[in-house]
């Protein structure tokens, strides 16, 4: 049935492969792989890996909560605390649970590799940029804060990001095959006029690649097996990852209107990205490449859904459409 659905949906060119897997912590009720890894490229497998977008986010949240339960740091620590370039600026009184709540202040999409070429430059701009509103007045979906809260699990912990993810993520959860780019085996993302050539193994998002393709908000890889062994961890409590109370305070919504937890989006009725069709108390995350993670805890399931929808271009919203159909017939599976 999924798979189905999946192949209409690379015949009608949404994407050119797709991978997926639905179950619990104890079993799989649906997987598989198919497609191409680019048009009339070879074919996609279990050991083909998916630029993962912003799904890399709530593993970054994984890691400040690891952190925090550590006394590393506190989820209401202020920004300069870690950061001390940002005492005396407008983000002062801004707290990593603003970062991972979306409540920061800082803007949602805005294209600073255009104009700031370099690390150093792309950081500064986030510095020195006016916030639009102040923190803690809206939920504002915000790449810039999770940049900030990969900044800031490093210099709390004395180590770098990718080190964290493996340490406290990866390697407890059994999935060795993750981790920022580049890598081989990839699945192709975007002919990207910026680059100009189609892009494969290197992050997509241009923000990230100009800040070394190693940073809190985009970046990391996965085949299906590693994405799927997340979901089962997560569908099971969190262990070895998180102490439950730990990930109870992630999973819960903390903010009114949209529903988000801590570097988790709950499942908001009407505009989920992945329908209605999940239980109320769900959580997960989209990745703009057209990667997705979402668990049920009342039902103990996960459903991972792996596409390249910006292959070969990111224009049109047909993932949209088959995000839900997929989900909505996910949730039927007995």
């Amino acid at each position: 049935m999924l798979a189905d659905l999946l192949a209409r949906a690379r015949d009608a060119r949404v994407f050119s492969a797709a991978a997926w897997s639905v179950g619990t912590a104890d079993g799989v009720l649906d997987r598989g792989v198919l497609g191409t890894r680019w048009q009339d490229g070879p074919a996609a497998g279990e050991t083909s890996r998916w630029d993962l977008a912003s799904v890399t986010k709530p593993v970054v949240g994984i890691v400040v909560a690891a952190l925090a339960e550590r006394g590393v740091l506190a989820l209401d620590d202020p920004l300069p605390r870690h950061l001390p370039a940002y005492a005396g600026t407008d983000k002062a009184s801004i707290t990593v649970r603003q970062l991972l709540l979306h409540t920061s202040g800082l803007p949602g999409g805005t294209p600073l590799w255009r104009t700031h070429d370099t690390r150093e430059a792309l950081l500064e701009a986030i510095r020195t940029t006016p916030l639009p509103v102040a923190p803690g007045t809206r939920v504002e979906y915000s790449s810039q804060g999770f940049i900030l809260l990969g900044l800031i699990a490093s210099a709390a912990a004395g180590t770098p990001l990718d080190r964290l993810v493996a340490d406290l993520v990866t390697t407890p959860a059994g999935m060795p095959d993750t981790g920022f780019g580049p890598v081989a085996d990839a699945v192709a993302t975007e002919n990207c006029p910026w680059r100009g050539r189609v892009v494969c193994g290197q992050v997509h998002d241009e923000n990230a690649v100009v800040l070394g393709g190693i940073c809190g908000h985009a970046g990391l890889f996965a085949p299906l097996g590693d994405v799927e062994r997340l979901g089962r961890v997560l569908a099971g409590g969190a262990a070895p990852l998180l102490k439950p109370a730990t990930h109870a305070e992630m999973i819960t919504v903390q903010t009114a209107g949209l529903r988000r937890g801590l570097g988790w989006q709950g499942l908001d009725v009407p505009g989920s990205p992945v329908g209605t069709a999940l239980e109320p108390d769900a959580y997960g995350h989209t990745g703009f490449t057209g990667t997705s993670l979402w668990v049920e805890p009342a039902r103990g399931r996960y459903y991972v859904l792996l596409t390249n929808r910006v292959h070969p271009t990111r224009s049109g919203d047909a993932i949209a459409a088959v995000r839900r159909e997929f989900h909505d017939a996910a949730a039927r599976l007995g």
